[in-house]
């Protein structure tokens, strides 16, 4: 079963928030919604798909700048976030202030996360992957085929270990023991910029090598 997956760029530093949604059963689950939630809403009509979870690859504010606005229209609407990372979602706005960029503050999480665990919506079962090395409790989420890695992996590149809780040496195990093993046809959707996939980062990520 191929789940519908559609990338809208959202927010001030263009984020790639992910609908991701089952053809049966119409449920869908929003990654990273950067900002824009009335862009979100618009294309989840259009698709005729209702969202059951929204899940933050990792608490900085350019990914969860939409948090609020979808929250406060979707009562049922379960966020999820990594433990590691719920210091930086609560501090987002002092981030937001530093780069001079709006920001409206995010409800908590109703889960936090530790890795390993698997979310539903309808007939998919998406698989919590931790990821840390660009902040504490990155996350990458998985299906079968399919990879949203946040700012973990990118086209060619890996995810900024400059921020605080940075850790670069961390980021490179992450991606090779927890990412690179998956099958080379999988695609990987990041957080920003173009698709690649598995085998194309082993072959040709300057970083890995």
């Amino acid at each position: 079963m191929e789940p519908i997956v559609r990338r809208i760029p959202t927010g001030p530093l263009d984020v790639n928030c992910y609908i991701v949604g089952c053809p049966h059963s119409r449920e869908c689950v929003i990654i990273d919604p950067g900002g824009h939630g009335e862009r979100i809403v618009e294309t989840l009509g259009r698709l005729d798909l209702n969202p059951v979870a929204l899940i933050d690859t990792h608490g900085h504010f350019d990914h969860i700048g939409g948090n609020a606005y979808l929250m406060a229209g979707m009562d049922s609407l379960r966020l999820y976030l990594h433990a590691d990372d719920l210091h930086y979602l609560r501090n987002a706005r002092e981030h937001a202030d530093y780069w001079s960029m709006s920001f409206e503050d995010s409800p908590e999480p109703t889960d936090l996360l530790q890795g390993g665990e698997e979310i539903k919506s309808g007939r998919l079962r998406l698989g919590i992957i931790h990821t840390p090395g660009h902040s504490p409790g990155g996350i990458s989420i998985y299906l079968p085929g399919h990879v949203f890695t946040g700012d973990a992996l990118f086209e060619g590149s890996i995810g900024r270990t400059d921020l605080p809780g940075g850790d670069y040496d961390l980021l490179i195990s992450s991606i090779r023991e927890k990412l690179l093993v998956l099958p080379g046809d999988t695609i990987v959707h990041p957080g920003h910029g173009p698709e690649t996939t598995i085998a194309e980062e082993r072959r040709n990520n300057p970083f890995l090598h």
